[in-house]
Order: C-alpha cells, then structure tokens, then sequence
C-alpha cells in the first residue's frame, strides 16, 4: 500500500469502493500547518466516468487496483470510439473518445509504445510513450536564419494539437512531442 505521495498519474486505486484512475495530481504545502504536504487528485471512475476531486495528505495510505497494462496500437475511430488492437493477440480494446480526451491529441496511426489499461479485463484507459512523432499541418512561413534566435510560433499538428515550435520549423515537417511536458522537442 503506497502512501499518498507515492501514488503517480494514471494509477489506479481503489477509493469508496470503486476503482479510480487519477488524471490529475496538484502538490500543495499549506502555511502554518505541521509540515504537512497535500495532494488534490482528479479522480475518475472507470465504470461510470464519473469526476472526484479529492485531497489527501502526504502520508495517508492508498490501496492501488488491480491493473493490467497491454501494448497496443491505435487501429481506427469508430463513431465517437477510438479501436486499439493488442500486440500480442489482437483483440480490440473500444475506448470512448471523452474518456481518453486528453491522450486523444497524441494518438495517430503511427504511434508507437502504446499501452492500454485494462482493470479486470475492459479497457479503462491509454498510457502514451513518452515522445511521440507528429506532421505539422499548419503554421506560419518558416523564416530564414531563425535558428539562431529562440522565439517560437504556434504550429497545428494532424491531430489538432497546438504546440510553440522554433521559427525555423516548417509546414509538413515531422517533430517529436514530449508527451509529459506537451512540448517541442525537436524534429523526427
């Protein structure tokens, strides 16, 4: 049992009787209180999609949920689901498109190192590699001899993500996005 400082984003526990996944952890460290830390977490149910916020301090013990984590990779949109297929042996995981709403924005067919999470064998959520490789769809005209300079402009990705890219970066080019930071990292 991992105390509440322990406890990282997308881990599953068990809170009231249901099976939470946390989206979210804020870290606070209130004034003229015995030292303690807090952690509000966004918790969502994975049967209902229901949203809690809720806060512990540092110490309190959490129970994690049995979880299953299985490579996968992205196969089509179905309506509002997203369709993965297990590495291994095929099978196909339906997210729906709000409970993965975040992830959505990183996710094409090309994406690599994938995982779905499964609690007690139905698809409850997607963990994302670390770096992903994204087409800039739209920016602005690269402009000649940028790369020295450090100023950014906003470029569209093909999954409509919005990211700041060095000026020298141009329509059409493959970048790597860090996944954790949301942020350029460099070009593919």
């Amino acid at each position: 049992m991992p105390k509440a400082s322990e406890i990282k984003k997308n881990a599953a526990i068990e809170f009231n009787g249901r099976v939470m996944m946390v989206r979210d952890i804020v870290r606070s460290v209130p004034q003229g209180r015995a030292g303690g830390s807090l952690y509000r977490m966004r918790l969502y149910d994975v049967v209902t999609g229901g949203k809690v916020d809720e806060t512990f301090k540092a110490e309190e013990m959490l129970n994690l949920a049995d979880l299953t984590r299985r490579d996968a990779t992205f196969s089509y949109i179905d309506g509002e689901e997203y369709v993965f297929m297990d590495n291994e042996d095929y099978t196909p995981y339906h997210l729906n498109k709000d409970s993965i709403a975040d992830e959505v924005l990183f996710i094409n067919e090309e994406t690599q190192g994938l995982q779905v999470i499964l609690i007690e064998g139905s698809p409850v959520g997607v963990d994302l590699p670390a770096m992903v490789e994204l087409v800039i769809e739209e920016t602005a005209p690269s402009l000649k001899g940028a790369s020295a300079s450090a100023r950014t402009k906003p470029a569209t990705l093909t999954t409509g993500l919005v990211v700041q890219v060095p000026e020298h970066i141009s329509q059409g080019e493959k970048i790597k996005i860090n996944t954790a930071e949301i942020k350029f990292t460099g070009r593919a």
